[in-house]
């Protein structure tokens, strides 16, 4: 199929589908014009692609996922199932993690942010202490929190 069948097919942008090519997503091969051409099977994993993006998942995570599947035919119905029960897992993690977000949010309300040391958001249990000292705060480009 051409790059603008799959498009249409798929319901995306033909940018899409090349960015999603470049990510290692999916895959394609060129004919004798040098024209990009994809197996039907993409198509399938497109959908799964868009599916994943709409609860939640990276495209770091769909990539790992896709990694166990074959690149070049429509997985199975198991592998599928496979992949569907571990992000199961994660979505629940997540949801554990956004409802413990939601209730420490109520402390946020009268702090203002105006403690760093207690903030559980911020600086939770306090490990900036442990991890930073002086003006790292303000000057760490990579700031993971």
């Amino acid at each position: 199929m051409s790059v603008g069948q799959v498009a249409e097919r798929a319901g995306v942008k033909v940018s899409a589908l090349h960015f999603y090519e470049q990510k290692g997503l999916i895959s394609s091969w060129r004919n004798q014009g040098n024209q990009r051409r994809y197996d039907r099977s993409v198509i399938r994993r497109v959908a799964v692609i868009k599916a994943a993006q709409q609860v939640g998942m990276s495209l770091e995570e769909i990539a790992k996922a896709f990694e166990l599947l074959p690149k070049h035919k429509a997985p199975t119905k198991t592998q599928w199932e496979a992949m569907a029960t571990q992000w199961h897992k994660d979505l629940e993690h997540r949801i554990l993690q956004l409802k413990a977000l939601q209730q420490d949010l109520n402390g946020c309300i009268g702090c203002g942010c105006l403690s760093l040391d207690s903030c559980n958001l911020r600086n939770p249990e306090d490990t900036r202490a442990t991890e930073h000292t002086g003006q790292s705060l303000l000057t760490e480009p990579e700031d993971n929190f």
